[in-house]
C-alpha cells in the first residue's frame, strides 16, 4: 500500500511524522507499506511549524497518485504566517486532496489537516473529529464533529489531536494488515493506544 505523507512549511512536526515512524516501524515486521513524505512545489526541504527542517522525497502528483494521502495540520488555530490555515486560503493543496479522493485515494487529516479535507468540501455531510479548538470551524463547514480519538468514515479518516497520529497509523495497520500485527508494534513503541476508533459501516459512505 503505498502511503504519502504531504508537508508544507509551517506543518506541525509531530503531526506527520508521528505516523510516519509508525508506519515504517511496520515494516520491520514486513513491508507492508511505502511510506513516503511528499511536497507541493518541488521543495527539498520544508521546515515545520516548529522550525523542524525535513528533506522530502518526492513531489505529489496526480500521475503517481497513492493509495492513501496523509495531511497534517499546523499553524490553524496559531493562525500563523505558515501552516494549514494558509495552504487553505492558498487553494492549492485542497483542490488536490479533493482530485485524489475523488479518484480513489483514501485521504487521512491528523488534527486541524482536518481543516483541509473539510475546506475543500469533501467531509460534508460526514462524521469527523478535530482538535478542540477548531471543532466549531470544521462543523461550519457542514461535518457533525464527534469526540473519538479516530474516525474512519471508510475513504475518509480523521484523527482528532496532535499526538493522535500514532493512533491513526495503529488504526491503519489494524485496518489493512491485521490486529496482531499492530499490536506488535504497539508494543514495540512501548505505547498504549488511546480513545475510540469510531467506524462507520462500509456500506455507509464512499
Amino acid at each position: 500500500m503505498v502511503i504519502q505523507i504531504i508537508l508544507f512549511n509551517g506543518f506541525d512536526e509531530l503531526d506527520a511524522i508521528a505516523p510516519y515512524e509508525v508506519l515504517k516501524r511496520s515494516n520491520e515486521i514486513k513491508d507492508y507499506f511505502q511510506v513516503s513524505l511528499v511536497t507541493l512545489d518541488g521543495q527539498k526541504e520544508v521546515k515545520g511549524f516548529y522550525g523542524l527542517k525535513v528533506n522530502v522525497d518526492a513531489t505529489i502528483s496526480v500521475e503517481k497518485r497513492p493509495d492513501m494521502l496523509i495531511v497534517p495540520g499546523g499553524g490553524w488555530n496559531h493562525k500563523g504566517e505558515q501552516g494549514a490555515r494558509k495552504e487553505a486560503e492558498r487553494g492549492v493543496l485542497p483542490q488536490i486532496i479533493k482530485q485524489f479522493y475523488e479518484q480513489g485515494t483514501i485521504i487521512g487529516g491528523v488534527c486541524t489537516g482536518g481543516m483541509l479535507m473539510a475546506v475543500c468540501g469533501i467531509t460534508k455531510g460526514r462524521t469527523t473529529t478535530m482538535h478542540h479548538l477548531a471543532s466549531k470551524e470544521m462543523a461550519a463547514l457542514g461535518c457533525e464533529v464527534i469526540g473519538a480519538r479516530i474516525v474512519d468514515d471508510n475513504k475518509l479518516l480523521t484523527a482528532r489531536g496532535v499526538t493522535s497520529g500514532v493512533d491513526l497509523a495503529l488504526w491503519l495497520i489494524e485496518r489493512f494488515v491485521g490486529s496482531d500485527v499492530a499490536y506488535a508494534v504497539e508494543k514495540r513503541l512501548e505505547y498504549e493506544r488511546r480513545g475510540t476508533v469510531w467506524r462507520t459501516s462500509a456500506t455507509d459512505s464512499n
